[in-house]
């Protein structure tokens, strides 16, 4: 299995933009966002208050950093020009990126943004002040489909997801801390990756290892996006866990409700009605699919069931190098596709190389269940690319 993105992938992706750019009278393409920056050219850097800017000409691709990022680029094959300023602001970065345009002969430029993102305290001045600027989204709408190469980086983060989220089962138990367990099945399936990879594993973190898993617990577990409580588990508890690997900058989503100790009559009924629909999304899933008919389709089964007060949120998102990426399983997608001029029909289905998370929640007031897993659209239907066990045998821990 693949732990790296071809160079060629990065190639394509560039083509794909000349070949836009070609169609406006803009002298230059360019992106502020560190997400697009790494995905048309494989640098990777932490968005800051520094800005970086990329600009991609008919025959050129240039791009300013601050000095601390020159020496983490020189070696880049798919980048021509680097320019540097000492820091933020003495070093005027949006002045720098100016200049690097004027070298280019660049008056007009179609950028992700007017100006850098105001990060960590970063303000301004806009790039408008030095060029003509125009707006588009073209990375972000080139993301939604993966290649196939990107699938096989989501389906081998999917591999050692499912790897570290056996260790969370493993290591918990009534009497146990969530946050240590986490740590201790995170480091156990990191140290798994790196010791089966080697150098094959791509260096795309800082600071943490590879592979995450953890949990929420208890009452926690009502709030979609509840904390790590402070308490440590218990006979009953209801855990809704979480867990992926980070490979070449790719991220698949494995969650899973689980139960510790004997599970409650209410616990078995809700779970059940949650997996059913986790079933149903993915059955209606496909090319060609309205998005929103997913959503639907699990919307009509809550009404069935008189637990649409027990939604909080959409069947689920699309997913890659970001954790959350659009397009967007929910009810609304088609109504948001036709009320914007930059979307049309084919925005609002679903596409082969497409990737979701699948993972309609269910919550009351005592606790909340939820499994989501990773599919890719395909050709011919669909691939589930997450694996751990959905039944709730295989969720109890004894």
């Amino acid at each position: 299995m693949s732990t790296e993105l071809p160079a060629s992938e990065y190639d394509d992706r560039l083509k794909a933009v000349r070949e836009r750019l070609a169609e406006t009278d803009a002298d230059a393409a360019g992106w502020f966002g560190a997400t697009s920056i790494g995905y048309l050219t494989g640098f990777g850097h932490i968005q800051t208050e520094r800005p970086a800017m990329l600009a991609v000409t008919e025959e050129t691709v240039a791009i300013t950093v601050p000095r601390l990022e020159r020496e983490r680029i020189a070696d880049n094959d798919h980048i021509d020009r680097v320019h540097t300023y000492f820091d933020y602001p003495q070093g005027r970065p949006i002045e720098t990126i100016a200049g690097m345009l004027s070298e280019l002969d660049v008056t007009t430029v179609l950028a992700d943004g007017e100006g850098a993102p105001g990060v960590m305290g970063y303000e301004g001045p806009p790039l408008t002040e030095y060029v003509d600027v125009d707006t588009q989204s073209w990375v972000d709408r080139m993301r939604w489909a993966k290649s196939d190469a990107e699938i096989d980086l989501i389906r081998e983060s999917a591999r050692w997801g499912n790897l570290a989220h056996r260790y969370l089962a493993d290591e918990t138990e009534p009497g146990t801390h969530p946050a240590t367990v986490s740590q201790r099945a995170s480091l156990r399936a990191s140290r798994a990756i790196l010791d089966t990879l080697g150098d094959r594993y791509v260096a795309t973190v800082r600071g943490d290892g590879p592979a995450h898993a953890g949990f929420i617990s208890g009452p926690q577990t009502r709030l979609p996006h509840g904390h790590t409580a402070n308490r440590r588990l218990e006979q009953g508890d209801v855990l809704i866990t979480g867990a992926s690997a980070n490979v070449d900058g790719y991220f698949s989503e494995l969650e899973r409700t689980m139960f510790v100790g004997e599970v409650s009559d209410e616990d078995e009924h809700y779970f059940e009605l949650m997996l059913e629909a986790q079933r149903i999304a993915i059955e209606e899933m496909g090319p060609g699919v309205e998005l929103a008919a997913v959503d639907d389709a699990v919307w009509s089964y809550f009404e069935e069931q008189g637990i649409t007060d027990l939604a909080q949120h959409h069947v689920g998102h699309n997913i890659g190098m970001g954790a959350h990426e659009p397009p967007y399983i929910d009810r609304g997608w088609g109504t948001h596709c036709e009320e914007r001029d930059s979307r049309d029909a084919a925005d609002a289905v679903m596409e082969p190389g497409h990737v979701y998370t699948i993972e309609p929640g269910i919550y009351t007031d005592n606790a909340g269940y939820r499994h989501s897993d990773t599919v890719a659209v395909t050709e011919d239907g669909t691939e589930q690319l997450t694996y751990f066990p959905r039944n709730l045998e295989a969720n109890v821990i004894r």
